[in-house]
């Protein structure tokens, strides 16, 4: 009985060396980083100017369909989507402008960026606060 047993087990072993040799095998050895930022091609001036104004506009029109004084909101929203576009721009990749120009969706990394780019446009237009030091 110890002498089955032990042929199983020496089977198993094998037949798990085999499969784990085999995967091994299968894994991808190139040499992707998603960080290297010099693989990704420059989109051109003119696009990224088009994707400022459409998203600009795209974002004004979306953002007066939620206000309840459109005509008051329409110079302020005008002004933060300008910079939420400028600040998007400044990263943009090819990929993500053709995405939005050409086949008018919104890439998953813009959606990301959005909330940071509308973060830090609206502190930059936000007024100072009063100072109450004892100078």
């Amino acid at each position: 009985m110890t002498s089955i047993t032990l042929k199983k087990t020496l089977w198993a072993g094998l037949i798990c060396a085999v499969f784990s040799l085999s995967l091994n095998g299968c894994s991808d050895n190139s040499d992707f980083d998603p960080m290297d930022q010099s693989k990704i091609e420059p989109v051109p001036d003119m696009e990224k100017q088009k994707f400022e104004h459409e998203f600009a506009n795209q974002c004004v029109t979306r953002e007066l369909k939620n206000s309840s004084n459109p005509e008051a909101d329409k110079a302020l929203l005008s002004e933060t989507c300008l910079c939420v576009a400028k600040y998007l721009m400044t990263d943009l990749t090819s990929q993500e402008a053709e995405k939005f120009l050409d086949e008018h969706e919104n890439p998953e990394s813009l959606v990301i960026r959005y909330d940071a780019a509308a973060y830090h446009c609206l502190q930059e237009n936000a007024p100072k606060a009063p100072d109450f030091s004892k100078k």
